[in-house]
């Protein structure tokens, strides 16, 4: 089986992780050819998700400076129609304000406050998975980073039980203990990757 248990990790290993998982979705937006195209989130089309994934990082520096999320949405902008060069300016943007961040400061989220780590881990966790969806979308390559795969699942299992219930995951997917971490970890949001 294996092995799934990590130490905590580090504010540092976070912020490197939070660029690898934005290298990792850079890969495959560069890849999209069909914007139509159908994705593993059933609602969503290719533009949908990206789109998604970039408003997410249009958040990030606002309420990293303190803002309030009524504050930071009212400062958001509709994203231009090329979305590869727009995911570039808003993740280096939200690369950036995750680098100028204490790891401790409060960051008011629309369900609580949290600590500036504990939504940097929230953000990898994302955009590690997206890069999964947007991966089978595309036809890239699947296989996410080993290291990001692990981290990510320190953060989603402990939740496993809270996760169908949050509505932003489909049921967990049937699946046994001796599957690869990335199979389980796909499997807890909703996710199979064996077809």
């Amino acid at each position: 089986m294996t092995q799934t248990t990590l130490p905590p990790l580090d504010a540092r290993t976070w912020l490197r992780l939070q660029e690898r998982a934005h290298h990792e979705f850079a890969v495959r937006v560069s890849a999209v050819v069909d914007w139509e195209g159908a994705t593993p989130d059933t609602e969503w089309t290719v533009r949908d998700l990206v789109s998604h994934v970039i408003e997410e990082q249009q958040w990030v520096p606002w309420l990293l400076s303190g803002l309030t999320t009524k504050q930071a949405k009212s400062r958001l902008r509709p994203l231009e129609p090329n979305l590869t060069q727009e995911w570039h300016r808003y993740s280096l943007a939200a690369t950036t304000a995750w680098h100028d961040a204490g790891p401790d400061s409060p960051v008011n989220l629309s369900y609580d406050t949290v600590t500036t780590l504990d939504y940097l881990k929230e953000q990898v966790a994302d955009v590690t998975i997206h890069t999964w969806d947007l991966a089978r979308a595309t036809g890239t390559a699947e296989e996410l980073d080993e290291e990001l795969v692990a981290a990510v699942w320190t953060v989603f299992e402990p939740q496993k039980d809270a996760l169908e219930a949050s509505g932003l995951f489909a049921s967990p997917v049937p699946i046994g203990d001796e599957a690869p971490l990335q199979s389980r970890l796909l499997a807890l949001t909703g996710r199979d990757d064996r077809r």
